[in-house]
C-alpha cells in the first residue's frame, strides 16, 4: 500500500512541478522582463518605482489584474492548458417517431454512434451528465415515400462538438397493411427434454393470425411459426401440460426470420401433450474374433440372465420395429479359460433416445468344440436385379459344418440353418456361386465349401 501512495505522490508532484513550470515560463518571466525593463527605463535606480513594487497593495492588484487576464485568456481558448480529444460512444439507441397505425418504416438502425469532441475535462462532464438521446421523428411526413431526415440529439455541453454517424437516413416510408395468416408451430428445446418422454400432440388456441406490414414484407413470409419450447423442468411425466405466451416468429423461404412485420396477438396459448413410448426387446450379443483351436463358447448369460432384456424409448414409429439391441463382444484368442466376463457399454440403436439400463456384464462359458454336418435344401436368393428370375439347377444338397459344444450343436437341424446364395451384380445366364448361411447365434458356427449352380433368365 506504501508503494502505491508513493507512486500517486510521484505523479502528483510531476504534475504540479509542470505546472508551476508553465506558469513560470508563460507569467512569471515575461513579467519579470517587464518589471526589470520598466526599472531600467527609469535608470535602474528609481527608488519611487521601488517602492511602489514594495507596497502589498500594489502587489496585490497587479497579481488580480493578470489573473483575470490568464482566466480570460484560458476561458476563451486563446491559451489551452490541455489538447482536445475525441471520444466514441457506440451503440445510442435511436428513438423513432412515426405514425405507428398507418405507415411501416424500413432501414433504420436500431443504434447509431456518436463521436464527441473537446477538451478531456468537458468530455468527461458530458459523459456524466445522463444518458445521450438520439431521435429519428417522421411525424411531419403523411404519405408514403423515401425521404432524406436528419436525426436529431440533446447536447449536455455547449464546448464539446457532438458527430453522429450516420448524421442521416434516407427512409422509405409505406403504407401499412394486414393479411391473415395459418400458423402452425415447431417443437424448441428437444434435447432437453425429459429422454423417455415425446411429444405426442400440440394445440394451440387459434390457427391464424393477423400480420401487419408492408406489402413488400408480407408477401415475402412464408410461413408463421409458434415456437412451442419444451425445454421446461416441470415436463417430467406424461400428461397434458398447458402452454402460455407462445412467441410467434415469420419466416421467409430462406428460413430467415422477418423483422419488420408485426404478427398479432403478439403469442398464442395452447396445449402440449407428452407420452412416454416403450419398447422392450432382449440384449442380442455377437462376438468377433477367433477361439483357440477346439474351443466353442458353451453359454452367455447377461447379468446372470439368458434372456435379458431391456426397455427403449423413444419416437413410436422408430421404436416400434426394432427387435433387438446388439452388443459386442472380443473373443479372439480366448477359449484357454472356463469363463470370461465383460462389463459392455450398451449403445443406443438409431431412433432410440433413452436406455433403461446403460452397460452389463456379459459372462462366456467356452468348452470343446464338436461338429456335424447338416443337409440343406432350401437355399434362398438374394439380391437379384429387377427385371430378372434365378432358379438353382444343381441336384446334390448343400452340405452345412455345424460347429459348437455338443450341448449346442446336437439341436441344429436343417430347419435352423438359413442358407442363401448371393446374386447381386450378375446377368443373364448360368453362374456357379458360395452358398452362404445367416448366423445370429453366438453359440454355433456355419461352415460350407460347396457351390452351387444358378441359371438367371430374363423375365
Amino acid at each position: 500500500m506504501s508503494k502505491f501512495f508513493k507512486k500517486i505522490g510521484r505523479i502528483i508532484f510531476a504534475i504540479v512541478d509542470s505546472f508551476l513550470k508553465f506558469i513560470d515560463k508563460i507569467i512569471i518571466m515575461p513579467i519579470s522582463r517587464l518589471v526589470y525593463n520598466i526599472n531600467k527605463s527609469f535608470g535602474g535606480n528609481n527608488n519611487s518605482f521601488n517602492k511602489l513594487l514594495n507596497r502589498p497593495q500594489f502587489l496585490i492588484i497587479m497579481s488580480l489584474v493578470f489573473a483575470i487576464i490568464c482566466f480570460l485568456l484560458i476561458d476563451n481558448k486563446v491559451i489551452s492548458l490541455v489538447d482536445n480529444e475525441a471520444e466514441i460512444i457506440k451503440n445510442v439507441p435511436v428513438k423513432l417517431v412515426y405514425n405507428e397505425e398507418a405507415f411501416v418504416v424500413e432501414n433504420v438502425p436500431e443504434t447509431v454512434d456518436i463521436t464527441i469532441a473537446g477538451r478531456k475535462s468537458d468530455i468527461y462532464l458530458a459523459k456524466q451528465l445522463g444518458e445521450f438521446e438520439v431521435e429519428l421523428n417522421l411525424s411531419k411526413y403523411t404519405e408514403a415515400g423515401t425521404y432524406r431526415v436528419y436525426f436529431t440529439y440533446s447536447k449536455s455541453i455547449d464546448s464539446v462538438d457532438y458527430i453522429l454517424d450516420p448524421s442521416y437516413l434516407n427512409v422509405e416510408i409505406a403504407d401499412k397493411v394486414s393479411e391473415v395468416k395459418s400458423v402452425s408451430y415447431d417443437l424448441v428445446g428437444t434435447d432437453e427434454l425429459d429422454k423417455k418422454l415425446s411429444v405426442d400432440s400440440v394445440t394451440l388456441d387459434s390457427s391464424e393470425v393477423i400480420v401487419k406490414g408492408s406489402q413488400e414484407a408480407i408477401d415475402n413470409i412464408s410461413s408463421i411459426k409458434a415456437l412451442v419450447s419444451v425445454a421446461d423442468d416441470s415436463y417430467t411425466e406424461a400428461g397434458t401440460y398447458e402452454l402460455t405466451n407462445i412467441p410467434l416468429v415469420a419466416y421467409a423461404q430462406n428460413g430467415e426470420i422477418i423483422k419488420n412485420v408485426e404478427i398479432v396477438p403478439k403469442s398464442l396459448t395452447g396445449t402440449l401433450v407428452l407420452k412416454s413410448y416403450k419398447n422392450t426387446v432382449p440384449l442380442s450379443v455377437s462376438t468377433t474374433g477367433n477361439l483357440i483351436n477346439g474351443k466353442a463358447i458353451a453359454s452367455i448369460t447377461i447379468n446372470n440372465s439368458a434372456n435379458y432384456s431391456v426397455d427403449i424409448y423413444g419416437e413410436e414409429s422408430e421404436i416400434k420395429d426394432i427387435t433387438s439391441v446388439p452388443v459386442i463382444i472380443n473373443v479372439d484368442g480366448l477359449g484357454a479359460e472356463s469363463v470370461k466376463n465383460y462389463t459392455v457399454v450398451i449403445n443406443k440403436p438409431s431412433g432410440v433416445r433413452d436406455l433403461s439400463v446403460k452397460n452389463a456384464t456379459v459372462t462366456v462359458t467356452f468348452g470343446d468344440e464338436e461338429q456335424k454336418a447338416v443337409e440343406v435344401s432350401d437355399i434362398e436368393r438374394k439380391y437379384l436385379a429387377d427385371g430378372y428370375s434365378a432358379n438353382i439347377i444343381s441336384t446334390a444338397k448343400t452340405q452345412v459344418q455345424v460347429k459348437g459344444v455338443l450341448s449346442n450343436i446336437n439341436n441344429i437341424d436343417a430347419n435352423d440353418i438359413k442358407a442363401y446364395v448371393d446374386l447381386s451384380g450378375l446377368g443373364e445366364g448360368t453362374h456357379e456361386v458360395e452358398v452362404k448361411v445367416d448366423n445370429n447365434n453366438p453359440l454355433v458356427n456355419y461352415v460350407v465349401t460347396s457351390t452351387i449352380t444358378v441359371k438367371i433368365t430374363k423375365d
